[in-house]
């Protein structure tokens, strides 16, 4: 049983440098098509079912950050210098 403590920290560590791989992988110039959009989701998304069980807070904070990518980019528009939006 006690292998299992060192499995869960194995685990953690992998998690961890898969969650900064997709946050590499998350910059608006690699995610500009549709098709890159969606497989960033699809990643995000199994990492957040793969660290759903973790007690590591590494892991869990890069969840947080992971799941921030997907969230659309918003942007200020002005016309003639007034901001509209």
């Amino acid at each position: 049983m006690r292998n299992l403590g060192t499995i869960d920290v194995a685990l953690d560590e992998m998690l961890v440098n898969l969650a900064a791989i997709v946050l590499r992988l998350s910059t608006p110039e690699l995610t500009r098509t549709p098709e890159a959009r969606r497989a960033l989701a699809q990643s995000v998304h199994q990492y957040v079912v793969c660290a759903a069980r973790s007690k590591d807070p590494r892991v869990h904070e890069l969840k947080t950050q992971l799941e921030g990518t997907l969230k659309p980019s918003l942007r200020i528009v002005s016309i003639d210098g007034v901001k509209v939006s």
